[in-house]
C-alpha cells in the first residue's frame, strides 16, 4: 500500500499536479529558478563591526568618527595633567576648540598649541585637525532673548 501511494505521488509529481513539488526544482510562486547555494550571499548575517564600518564609509563619517575617538582618549593623547585642566569642546571645519579651567591654563595652552596640534595630527593625520583654538572659562550670561534693557542686570531687583 505504501509503495502504491509513492508510485501515485511520483506520477502526479512528474505531471505537475497534486500539490507535490517536482524533484530538483524548488516550488515558487513566480516560477523563478533561484536557489540559495552553500556560498555566501547578501542575505547572510554580517558581523556588527563590519556593518558599522560599511555604514561609516557609505555616509562619509570617517573624519567625525576619528575625531570623536580621539576625544574619547583625550587624557591618553594630551597627558593627564593637561587633560585635568582642559576639555575639548567643539570640532568644526578642521578647527578644534579647547576650553581651559582657568585663564592661567588658557594662556599656557595657547603657548602649547603648536605642540598640541602636532600631537593631534600624529594621531589623526595632517588633514584632519588644522587649528587648535583655546578658550578660557566663560562667565554665565544673564541675557535672554533678542532684546536687552540697560542696567545692572538681575541684581537690581533684590531690594
Amino acid at each position: 500500500m505504501l509503495a502504491a501511494a509513492r508510485a501515485r505521488a511520483g506520477v502526479q509529481g512528474r505531471q505537475g499536479g497534486g500539490g507535490v513539488a517536482q524533484r530538483g526544482r524548488p516550488r515558487r510562486g513566480t516560477g523563478d529558478d533561484q536557489r540559495s547555494g552553500s556560498g555566501p550571499d547578501d542575505r547572510d548575517p554580517a558581523l556588527l563591526g563590519a556593518a558599522i564600518d560599511r555604514l561609516v564609509t557609505e555616509r562619509g563619517w570617517q573624519t567625525d568618527t576619528a575625531v570623536h575617538g580621539l576625544l574619547a582618549r583625550w587624557p591618553q593623547v594630551v597627558g593627564a595633567e593637561v587633560a585635568a585642566h582642559c576639555q575639548p569642546d567643539t570640532f568644526v571645519d578642521g578647527e578644534l576648540t579647547v576650553v581651559a579651567t582657568s585663564t592661567a591654563w588658557a594662556t599656557q595652552l595657547r603657548l602649547l598649541a603648536p605642540q598640541l596640534l602636532t600631537r593631534l595630527q600624529e594621531e589623526l593625520g595632517p588633514a584632519t585637525i588644522r587649528r587648535v583654538r583655546v578658550r578660557g572659562p566663560q562667565a554665565p550670561s544673564w541675557t535672554r532673548g533678542p532684546r536687552r534693557v540697560r542696567g545692572r542686570g538681575p541684581r537690581d531687583t533684590y531690594g
